[in-house]
């Protein structure tokens, strides 16, 4: 058996225990602090403690100035990134796929009195199309067709669907200026992404790297191949 079958094995029990050991904890409302910012966790809804990706986007958000800056999170879950980009004074629209994700990121943005725009929104259906500054996104990434709302915020698909998607309305959202980050771990297929954002003239450029627990943490940004050959 090969290093990258063991590694690859080990992941996958390693993800059946945390899962159900995370479901069983979001079964009744909690909260969670970072940097700062409470955000109320509804059950079934991403909890960003449990996972190093939204604590390193705050990370990378955190020295930036986002003052006026135009900012769109893409499933944003609890909203934690949103109102914490939108407290250091952007413009931030929130979206997630999941109902109550909704309503828990707008229960958030009351409780912080954060200045947030908040939409429910299958990636780009429903967004209100303007020139974002920055589009943040944390992407599902299982391969795996959702079953469930909850199931929407780590399965990305059998045909990895969710991201076939997400790159093909990106281009009408994209502009030069525009700064996609996507943070993502090696569980994912990552040759897969790159291969699909390639499909639609996307490329994926490693701008951060972090290991933790064993884990490859990277984060990513994305551009259109014209605008990288300029």
């Amino acid at each position: 058996m090969t290093a990258k079958k063991r590694k690859s094995i080990l992941k996958s029990l390693a993800f059946r225990i945390l899962y159900p050991a995370s479901e069983k904890y979001l079964s009744k409302e909690r909260t969670y602090t970072y940097k700062g910012t409470t955000v109320t966790v509804f059950p079934g809804v991403f909890h960003p403690g449990f996972f190093y990706s939204t604590k390193l986007l705050l990370n990378y958000f955190q020295d930036l100035d986002l003052r006026k800056k135009y900012i769109l999170e893409l499933g944003a879950g609890t909203g934690l990134i949103s109102i914490f980009t939108a407290n250091k004074g952007g413009y931030v629209t929130a979206s997630d796929i999941s109902m109550t994700a909704f309503y828990n990121i707008e229960k958030n943005v009351k409780m912080t009195n954060a200045n947030v725009e908040v939409v429910h929104s299958d990636l780009f259906d429903d967004i209100p199309h303007r020139r974002y500054d920055y589009i943040i996104i944390n992407p599902p990434y299982y391969k795996k067709t959702p079953s469930s709302e909850k199931e929407f915020a780590w399965f990305s698909g059998d045909d990895f669907q969710y991201f076939r998607k997400l790159f093909s309305q990106l281009g009408s959202n994209f502009y030069e200026n525009t700064n996609v980050i996507m943070v993502i771990s090696d569980e994912a297929d990552l040759e897969m992404i790159k291969s699909i954002a390639g499909e639609f003239n996307f490329v994926m450029n490693e701008i951060f790297h972090k290991k933790t627990w064993g884990e490859n943490h990277y984060i990513f940004k994305i551009q259109r191949t014209e605008f990288t050959k300029a």
